[in-house]
């Protein structure tokens, strides 16, 4: 893979999220009974850099928790060929129980991530909504699935891939357009 274009660098990544903290707490007028889900791996980090521009703004911390959907994957089979997957645990610290639930994650593509972490969600309890805030948005979905808080719409062709570095995995932000 080859890089084409840096969409999203350092400065752009953290207006983003800024927006998009101010559009959560608007969108639910306040945060009251809000409660952050990143997806792992890097949307907890999204996640909780959301936690920390919220309670700036509003002056009061946000539940931030975490979910793997490994196990919820429906390409589970594919992409662990004679190997085992690694669960790496979901820590969400209150319940989700009649609460809105906003699910975090870096990028939106086909929706099967987004599904399946839903699906991980509704073991754990019902919320009484679900939210979803994605960095990036690129399109070409496979399940109706559409984001309530965007970062970046950023219109791919099948052929590229969208590739989200955050420092805390990576020691670097930046989003960039990879040609496959």
């Amino acid at each position: 893979m080859q890089m084409k274009a840096t969409v999203l660098d350092e400065q752009a990544i953290r207006r983003a999220l800024t927006r998009i903290a101010h559009e959560i707490i608007e969108r639910n007028k306040g945060i009251e009974n809000c409660v952050l889900v990143g997806i792992k791996t890097r949307g907890i980090h999204l996640a909780n850099r959301l936690a920390e521009r919220i309670q700036k703004i509003e002056g009061q911390a946000i539940d931030v928790g975490e979910i793997d959907i490994t196990l919820y994957r429906d390409d589970l089979s594919k992409k662990t060929v004679n190997a085992e997957p690694e669960v790496k645990g979901t820590d969400i610290p209150v319940t989700i129980k009649d609460r809105t639930v906003i699910l975090v994650d870096d990028v939106l593509y086909t929706g099967r991530t987004v599904r399946a972490g839903m699906d991980a969600l509704m073991d754990l309890g019902r919320p009484a909504q679900i939210q979803l805030a994605v960095l990036v948005d690129r399109g070409h979905r496979e399940l109706p699935i559409r984001a309530d808080f965007i970062g970046k719409n950023i219109p791919t062709s099948s052929s590229e891939k969208i590739v989200v570095e955050l420092t805390e995995q990576d020691q670097l932000d930046q989003v960039s357009i990879h040609e496959k």
